[in-house]
């Protein structure tokens, strides 16, 4: 599927999820070569004509209307943070391109790092638009058991999740977190998916990691803002927290991510032997290194 643009991988990719009794359409009796539905399905379903639909998915028709970019995804029966995706991949066919990044910013805002530690008991992070680890305070460094045995440039939670052989017994739910992780690295990609950050991370998680790959072709969009999620730590046992994600003003995408849990429950206890299971280390603490800032 290198061929054509991404827009047009894009559409085949949500085209063969979409089963023609999902919309109503007739099944017949013969057999189906195409999986989900045929581009003539779609095109009907959206409006247009096969040609046009067919010139679109191959990359030789790179300007449609908003009507049909609307009509598309309603035939397609995109979420909201999918048909989102689909507009970002129309302009960046029409060459619409976002400006160059002068490259991820890595530096942590000296308030930022103070923020971290006021935050404590409870686990936080910094992670960039890639989802790098760029700073913690000790119980969110701890929340990831292992990925400090990684060199600090390799420390990525989405890598963490595919590559880390602990990610598969801490999360209780594995299948479903990765499926989301992966969504939630084609919704941070926005228009620019050919960022060099993001396709080494991308290539690397594809190469060595199947079902990964299998993931990503799924073309599945999701922007988390926050949730839950169910751990099984090694050290302090089963926890379900609350999370909150939230962008930090003036940085190329960087995000702190907050997790909690109510005060007086197993959770909540879990929580805090984060936080005091070990002799501070100043590996945990989240201090720049040098030259960083």
């Amino acid at each position: 599927m290198s061929e054509g643009t991404e827009l047009g991988r894009f559409l085949r990719a949500r085209r063969a999820r979409i089963h023609p009794q999902d919309v109503g359409l007739p099944v017949g009796t013969g057999l189906r070569r195409t999986p989900g539905l045929r581009r003539e399905e779609l095109a009907t379903l959206a409006g247009v004509s096969v040609d046009y639909y067919t010139r679109l998915e191959r990359g030789r028709e790179t300007r449609p209307s908003p009507a049909v970019v609307t009509a598309l995804g309603e035939a397609l029966r995109l979420s909201a943070d999918a048909t989102h995706r689909l507009h970002e991949l129309v302009a960046l066919a029409a060459g619409q391109t976002p400006t160059p990044s002068t490259g991820p910013a890595r530096a942590v805002r000296e308030s930022v790092r103070n923020l971290l530690e006021t935050l404590r008991p409870a686990p936080a992070y910094v992670v960039s638009r890639a989802n790098d680890l760029l700073a913690a305070n000790r119980p969110g460094l701890r929340l990831f058991p292992g990925i400090t045995d990684w060199p600090r440039e390799r420390r990525n939670l989405t890598r963490y999740m595919f590559l880390h052989p602990t990610a598969r017994t801490l999360y209780r739910d594995w299948e479903k977190m990765a499926a989301h992780s992966a969504a939630h690295l084609r919704a941070i990609a926005g228009a620019d998916p050919d960022e060099p950050e993001l396709v080494r991370l991308v290539g690397e998680l594809v190469l060595k990691n199947p079902e990964f790959a299998r993931l990503w072709e799924r073309y599945d969009v999701q922007a988390r803002g926050g949730g839950q999620k169910h751990f099984q730590h090694p050290e302090v046992g089963a926890m379900c927290l609350d999370f909150e994600v939230m962008a930090i003003f003036r940085t190329d995408g960087q995000r702190l991510v907050t997790y909690q849990a109510t005060p007086g429950t197993p959770d909540y206890d879990a929580m805090l032997l984060l936080d005091m299971a070990s002799p501070e280390e100043p590996e945990l603490t989240g201090h720049p290194e040098r030259g960083e800032r």
